[in-house]
């Protein structure tokens, strides 16, 4: 499987798409539609912690009041089920391999690999 999970309106998941080779590989819009369960656990599976997924930076996330922010890995998996801002972007999963998030050494892995697949 070779999937991105991104926002096309977000100019860094642009910035980062236009440096990859994506020759193969299936854009996911999150407005369009959001992370599938079955990604997500495999995501979970990869990294160990729905936390680690989890978009803290978000606006909805910074809107909730502390009493209604999640505390345990079923309830970061719940939030980012019901609102796609929720999962951390890029989210991109290449075989067996998971790459999350816009910090150089991830974009750079994911560079890498998608280059030598």
């Amino acid at each position: 499987m070779r999937r991105i999970y991104h926002l096309s309106t977000c100019d860094t998941c642009r910035k980062i798409l236009a440096g990859l080779n994506t020759t193969g590989v299936e854009l996911v819009n999150l407005r369009e539609r959001n992370v599938s369960e079955e990604d997500l656990d495999f995501m979970f599976n990869r990294l160990g912690s729905y936390e680690a997924l989890f978009n803290k930076r978000a606006q909805k996330w910074k809107a909730l009041p502390d009493a209604a922010r999640p505390k345990e890995d079923s309830e970061f998996r719940q939030l980012i089920l019901e609102e796609y801002t929720f999962l951390k972007r890029p989210a991109a999963i290449v075989g067996h391999l998971v790459f999350i998030g816009n910090d150089a050494a991830t974009v750079a892995a994911l560079k890498n690999v998608l280059e030598s697949a």
